[in-house]
């Protein structure tokens, strides 16, 4: 049987799927409605097993990788939830103190594609925390399905919380020079705009295709900003206009990067949403803008 590509599968699809991982429809709608394009040799099954993310066979830096030290620890968020256990990456190789990264998860709390994220910063030369705002409830539970669910049953003010005390605890980390920044992805990219918003002294962010604040909570910002949008991410992207006035007017210094004919979710290489292009370019300008403002 050939293996499925994502040439082989329609927009329909990917646009269903996006609806699926954002909670605009349950698993069993999802699974009626994919259905319909199972015709011929493209069955449902192999649908579904498409479109899963793979943990497996995605990872680009392994988390016994020489090059780092890696490892998870608890920081206290008594705004939040408490006690947050998150992944901490350095490179063993450093001989002065660092720049610090948040990374920030999905909708689905600290799976292995975020952790993985963090490790690849790290090897870039930064000491990285990727919190898990499941810690509450548990942690990440190991799969994406039950990670939605659980995170569906926490505030996101409350989880901003969380990652505002991750900042602060990597800010004052042995290890960090005391500047860092945050990136984050599609929930994460909503928690980097807004810890541009509540920490005014923030000194860089970059969210890709992340909720954004609204005019309101935007006129508090001063970071800046990179941005990263799908060009097929309408749901997303029309949100940028009335926020990019607001940077514009406080001359907020800002970059906005559009990558044509991609998905939401097109950094993260464990679905078929991934664009290696893309990821790869995305990739290289957020290593290069925290470069700039935390070294």
């Amino acid at each position: 049987m050939k293996k499925l590509t994502k040439e082989d599968i329609s927009q329909e699809v990917f646009d269903l799927y996006d609806d699926y991982a954002h909670n605009k429809i349950e698993r069993r709608q999802f699974v009626e409605r994919l259905s319909l394009y199972a015709v011929g040799s493209l069955t449902l099954p192999s649908l579904l097993s498409f479109m899963t993310p793979n943990y497996l066979d995605t990872l680009l830096i392994q988390p016994e990788d020489p090059r780092l030290k890696s490892g998870y620890i608890h920081y206290e968020s008594p705004k939040g939830g408490g006690s947050i256990k998150g992944l901490l990456s350095q490179p063993v190789s450093a001989t002065k103190k660092l720049p610090g990264i948040i990374v920030v998860h999905e909708n689905r709390g600290l799976n292995p594609y975020i952790e993985d994220v963090g490790r690849r910063a790290a090897v870039d030369g930064f000491i990285t925390l990727a919190p898990d705002a499941l810690s509450p409830l548990g942690g990440y539970p190991g799969n994406d399905d039950e990670g939605r669910e659980l995170q569906r049953k926490r505030t996101r003010d409350e989880m901003l919380e969380d990652f505002i005390a991750a900042y602060d605890y990597l800010k004052s980390h042995k290890d960090c020079n005391g500047k860092v920044g945050v990136v984050g992805f599609c929930f994460g990219g909503w928690i980097a705009n807004m810890m541009a918003v509540k920490i005014t002294t923030l000194p860089a962010a970059v969210p890709f295709y992340g909720g954004q604040p609204t005019a309101e909570e935007a006129e508090a910002i001063k970071t800046p900003i990179q941005l990263h949008f799908a060009g097929l991410d309408t749901r997303v992207n029309e949100g940028w206009p009335a926020f990019e006035a607001v940077l514009k007017k406080n001359k907020v210094v800002h970059t906005a990067h559009f990558y044509p004919e991609v998905n939401h979710g097109f950094h993260n290489n464990t679905t078929p949403r991934y664009d290696e292009a893309a990821a790869v370019l995305a990739w290289s300008r957020t290593i290069a803008f925290f470069k700039e403002y935390l070294e």
